[in-house]
């Protein structure tokens, strides 16, 4: 499946629907109104960087929501995998199953060198609209940290930016 062109800052955040790991499906639109998002795609269950990138979100995770957020990952792994996934390391947010990569595409995250799914991270307000972006497949880190300083600068009425690296 191709990738459209990249969702940016300011764009409105494209609504989606995905089953997730708790059993049913979750959809963006159902979580907006009430709470910013922070929605991260990641390449894959278990790997190292991945591993490091969820728990690294779990481990601030009180944070993200005393800045009125809601912490959602997805990846094309299946729901039995996140279900292992987030029962192994503790993860409290909602692992989303994008097993076909419709998502991934829908926001346009490019593939690395071809093969390895793409590593972003979207930080959508209350409205639906985009606040930042941040790709980048081996600072697995600092997407949690850029989240939080976005969302806290959110809070405090300031706009959004893009980076890559």
């Amino acid at each position: 499946m191709s990738a459209k062109a990249p969702v940016k800052v300011g764009d409105k955040a494209p609504d989606f629907t995905l089953p997730a790991h708790e059993g049913g499906t979750i959809s963006l639109a159902s979580v907006l109104g009430s709470r910013a998002v922070v929605l991260f795609f990641y390449p894959k269950d278990d790997s190292p960087g991945c591993t490091v990138e969820a728990c690294s979100f779990r481990d601030n995770y009180d944070a993200f929501t005393a800045a009125g957020a809601e912490v959602i990952g997805v990846s094309s792994d299946s729901v039995a995998s996140h279900t292992k996934f987030a029962g192994k390391h503790r993860l409290p947010m909602k692992l989303l199953s994008d097993e076909r990569g419709e998502v991934r595409a829908l926001y346009g995250i490019k593939s690395t060198l071809g093969i390895i799914p793409g590593r972003a991270t979207y930080i959508i307000d209350k409205t639906g609209v985009v606040r930042h972006v941040f790709n980048s497949q081996l600072r697995v880190e600092r997407h949690v940290t850029e989240a939080l300083s976005i969302l806290r600068g959110l809070e405090a009425g300031a706009g959004g930016s893009s980076a890559a690296l």
